[in-house]
């Protein structure tokens, strides 16, 4: 098999694979398509990752060369903690790709799924001074669980891994200075919820500023007060949010879980 497939050439790999581990490709195809369905990919770059269940420090990736539109449960690279490929699909993996998703998945048990993407807006609010601002109701979700990581130039040097694991800590979400955002989740779910929450409070701040009138920021009682409402109403992400989402790609793209 050449290199680069095309995507219909590329083999099934269901009955070479785990139940569990399927469930997650399947998962994982479904965030890769829906963040292409939003505009929210960058050619082939950014990633997604997600933890192979099983306990054996495994990952699964995205193919390098394939665009996130093309992404299907079978095309998605397995490797384990430094990058070697573990389950042969004829897909190649970028190793830089893994620097950042290896550190945060090595450091956090919890990291079931990590979510990395370069958007508009989260690029620009990445950019400003003060970071996201405690201004809509949503942004107030991410009050107190965002960390920052101040940019050192393109994510190739894994000296840059401790810090950026350190800045992190045990934050949901993380504004990647100069360069872009980042969820973190247990499921490919929940950290796809975080993600299109972060975007969305990151693209009503541009919109706010861009209307050039005095922000309104909320008292420190609220601002201390929201957080913890709005998470209890987004703790059942995975059996709420999700299965429609899934819904919405069976009807639009299936072929995503081949």
């Amino acid at each position: 098999m050449s290199a680069n497939p095309a995507i219909h050439e590329t083999p099934s790999v269901r009955d070479r694979v785990s139940a569990a581990e399927w469930r997650v490709r399947c998962d994982l195809a479904a965030c890769y398509r829906l963040i292409a369905r939003h505009g929210w990919d960058d050619l082939i770059y950014t990633h997604i990752s997600a933890r192979v269940p099983g306990g054996d420090d495994h990952y699964l990736i995205n193919p390098f060369g394939l665009h996130f539109h093309e992404i299907t449960a079978s095309s998605l690279v397995k490797v384990d903690g430094d990058c070697n490929i573990l389950l042969e699909t004829g897909w190649s993996v970028n190793p830089a790709a893994f620097i950042i998703h290896g550190a945060i998945h090595r450091a956090r048990t919890d990291a079931g799924c990590v979510l990395h993407l370069h958007t508009v807006a989260g690029s620009a609010v990445s950019a400003q001074a003060r970071g996201l601002l405690p201004i809509t109701q949503t942004a107030l979700l991410f009050q107190g669980r965002t960390a920052y990581h101040d940019y050192e130039g393109l994510a190739l040097e894994e000296d840059e891994c401790d810090r950026l694991v350190a800045d992190l800590g045990e934050a949901s979400a993380m504004i990647l200075r100069n360069h872009g955002t980042l969820t973190v989740g247990p499921t490919v779910a929940k950290a796809y919820v975080f993600m299109n929450f972060l975007e969305k409070a990151c693209q009503m701040q541009i919109a706010a500023q861009a209307g050039g009138a005095e922000l309104v920021i909320p008292s420190p009682e609220v601002q201390a007060k929201v957080p913890a409402q709005i998470q209890a109403v987004f703790a059942s992400s995975d059996s709420l949010e999700w299965p429609g989402l899934i819904r919405l790609l069976e009807r639009e793209a299936p072929d995503y879980k081949t």
